[in-house]
């Protein structure tokens, strides 16, 4: 393959429908994963069983909701928020939600395990919702009889 390293090989990417999770407001898998790498689709407010319910009410229920949404994904891909390592807020109302936002969110993660992070403020998300995150998290790899295998 082109532009990889000499012997790296690289596996065909993974996509993945997680049973439980929240039905996806557009068409999109709620993750992918390639050679490691998961990259989590951004989680709506939504309810998994009932997307169509309305949205809990205020950034501290939202917050709560999406990060539980994210935790789903993650447990029916094997995972956990200890495998996250890149993080990404969208808030529409940047200024107010910001600090109570973050509140809800830092109780998700280990003080020290705490994932790399953008948060920017946008004009508008799916289903008038006030956050979305999404994230990347990386399956851990341990060396046996001289290869890598994922665990």
């Amino acid at each position: 393959m082109a532009g990889n390293r000499r012997g790296a090989r690289v596996s065909q990417p993974l996509f993945h429908m997680v049973s439980g999770a929240p039905e996806p407001v557009a068409p999109f898998s709620h993750a992918v994963e390639v050679d490691g790498w998961v990259f989590l689709t951004g989680q709506m407010p939504t309810l998994p069983d009932d997307d169509t319910a309305p949205l809990p009410e205020g950034i501290e229920a939202q917050t709560r909701r999406v990060m539980d949404n994210l935790v789903i994904v993650l447990r029916g891909i094997g995972l956990g928020v200890r495998h996250v390592v890149s993080v990404r807020v969208y808030l529409t109302r940047f200024e107010q939600d910001y600090a109570p936002m973050n509140d809800v969110y830092r109780g998700y993660f280990s003080p020290d395990r705490l994932p790399a992070r953008t948060c920017v403020g946008v004009t508008g998300l799916a289903r008038g919702a006030l956050v979305e995150i999404d994230c990347v998290a990386r399956r851990e790899s341990v060396m046996i009889g001289g290869g890598t295998s994922e665990v």
